[in-house]
């Protein structure tokens, strides 16, 4: 099928929720696409966040193929190994205690929101469930996660949206303070917001939030589900913030490509789940498991090295390109600021017709979320369509 058939199906069968860009694409290697026709695209936004390994991994793929020949899915009244052993790594790697998983990151931010709610509601009963999030954050499309997301544009058609969410500005504590009206039971925050326009959090802020959470008694809830799995050059971004969160979640990247999120709880939460209050039928499903097996034990330090270093080297090229006001970020999640006069949404179109996928954010942001073995010559030449394309854009 050509992508002009694709694209009149889609039209005819599909509910057309997404603003798809007028791109069908069939395979990929590396970081780079294929469209039908053999148009080959360089992938900086692998799925927005996902495809971490790029495309036609092999010891991904390895895995993945061997547990759905064994086992697709069990239900979780049963227990199955892959599951387990990735708790078992996740746990390990990160100093949380415990792990539940779901499918998607609206999903594993509804269980932390949930976790969050039934702590204070065990030691201090009704009325202290009240959560804090901040301004220009985003987690998730569900009717609560678009309520905790900081941002009004979202906030329409649906309601009623779901009680109990503030916002505070980042990076003012005094602000988080201020919010504290007793009724408060946890802060949830994004250490870099993605869709807000790749922002991230000031240290200080975020230590003094630890601390601020640790005296009232709040959850500190870490929303990872865009920074986390090497994206930002440690496994999870917390890690580089030396903090540990009270509860964190995870998506994305964690399988490879296919559909797996959750929740790691710590010493202090670890108990809050107890039979019957939350579940998920296809939470830790076998072959989404064994790929994110995969991708665990390829994410060792020399390629977390990897991702640091070609973060830098991105970041000092897209410096000196005509257009850019400023880059912010970590690793290769990277979010290139925009002068007066050039248009994110326009240039990423732009930059599709010449072969670059990119994303957009807040902010007049274009966002670059690029597989993290993308190679030297995918970025050199990602680096060349980008010049090209912010040269002759004014």
């Amino acid at each position: 099928m050509n992508s002009e058939q694709l694209l009149a199906l889609d039209k005819e069968h599909v509910m057309q929720t997404y603003g798809r860009f007028p791109l069908a694409l069939d395979h990929g290697e590396g970081a780079t696409l294929y469209s039908p026709e053999g148009r080959a695209y360089i992938d900086f936004a692998s799925g927005i966040g996902v495809n971490c390994l790029g495309y036609g991994n092999e010891k991904w793929l390895d895995a993945v193929t061997a547990q759905a020949a064994k086992l697709q899915h069990v239900s979780n009244l049963y227990y199955s190994e892959p599951y387990v052993r990735l708790a078992e790594q996740l746990t390990a790697r990160t100093g949380m205690k415990r792990a539940f998983f779901a499918n998607g990151g609206g999903e594993a931010n509804e269980g932390m929101i949930k976790l969050c709610r039934k702590y204070s509601f065990d030691k201090y009963g009704q009325g202290r469930s009240t959560i804090i999030t901040l301004v220009d954050s985003f987690h998730g499309r569900t009717v609560t996660t678009l309520a905790a997301t900081g941002q009004d544009v979202f906030h329409q058609y649906f309601f009623p949206f779901t009680e109990g969410f503030v916002y505070a500005d980042a990076d003012d504590l005094e602000s988080v303070r201020a919010l504290d009206d007793g009724t408060v039971c946890a802060v949830m925050v994004e250490l870099i917001q993605g869709e807000g326009g790749v922002l991230p959090l000031d240290r200080d802020f975020v230590k003094g939030l630890e601390a601020l959470c640790a005296e009232k008694d709040w959850l500190l809830a870490v929303d990872e589900v865009q920074t986390g799995v090497g994206r930002t050059g440690s496994l999870f971004c917390f890690q580089q913030y030396d903090i540990l969160p009270d509860v964190m979640t995870f998506a994305k990247g964690i399988g490879g490509g296919l559909p797996l999120a959750g929740v790691l709880a710590s010493e202090k939460t670890a108990e809050v789940f107890t039979p019957g209050t939350h579940a998920t039928t296809f939470g830790g499903n076998p072959v989404c498991c064994a790929g994110a097996l995969s991708v665990l034990e390829q994410m060792d330090e020399a390629m977390l090295q990897s991702v640091r270093e070609k973060g830098d080297y991105l970041r000092e090229k897209i410096a000196a390109l005509p257009g850019v006001r400023e880059i912010r970020g970590m690793g290769l999640m990277l979010g290139v600021g925009l002068e007066e006069g050039y248009e994110a949404s326009r240039l990423v179109g732009t930059l599709l017709e010449k072969g670059l996928l990119c994303l957009t954010a807040g902010h007049n942001t274009i966002r670059m979320l690029p597989p993290l073995v993308v190679s030297k010559a995918e970025m050199d030449r990602a680096l060349e369509i980008l010049e090209a394309v912010l040269g002759s854009a004014t």
